[in-house]
């Protein structure tokens, strides 16, 4: 595994930090390599749906950062990314102490990159595997986050 220009890890750090929506959730990035991102998202109250689960909405909002910032990493520290297209599959009830959402670049080329997107709920040792999606990004090249 090759490691991530510090460059690019500062990018992606400062976009990050600027995300309202990652903030406001309490999401942080806890893995950042090329090509691959993680983020976590401790369990609250204000995040759950009406049985106590993670909502959808959570989970599918940190699925799609991951895989944001999986894609940003594969390009240059000029550049930004958009979400062009992103479909998640639930796979069972999310419900555990925290969310680890994985994004994963499957091909990336001159302007699109393609990732794989899969979260889990952690509880303590078990880890329950409870969404996994694809998604489409398109490079802004030479367009950094404003």
């Amino acid at each position: 595994m090759s490691t991530l220009d510090p460059r690019m890890r500062a990018h992606i750090t400062d976009s990050f930090a600027r995300q309202g929506l990652m903030a406001h959730l309490g999401a942080r990035l806890s893995t950042i390599e090329p090509g691959h991102v993680e983020i976590t998202l401790d369990h609250a109250p204000t995040l759950t749906q009406q049985h106590g689960y993670f909502h959808a909405g959570a989970t599918g909002a940190i699925a799609d950062t991951a895989g944001g910032y999986a894609a940003l990493s594969t390009f240059d520290t000029a550049d930004s990314v958009l979400t062009v297209d992103y479909s998640v599959n639930l796979l069972a009830p999310a419900r555990g102490e925290r969310l680890v959402a994985r994004g994963r670049v499957v091909r990336t080329g001159r302007t699109i990159a393609v990732c794989s997107l899969d979260v889990h709920a952690v509880d303590g040792e078990q880890s329950t595997h409870v969404a996994t999606g694809r998604q489409t990004l398109i490079r802004l090249a030479g367009r950094p986050d404003r």
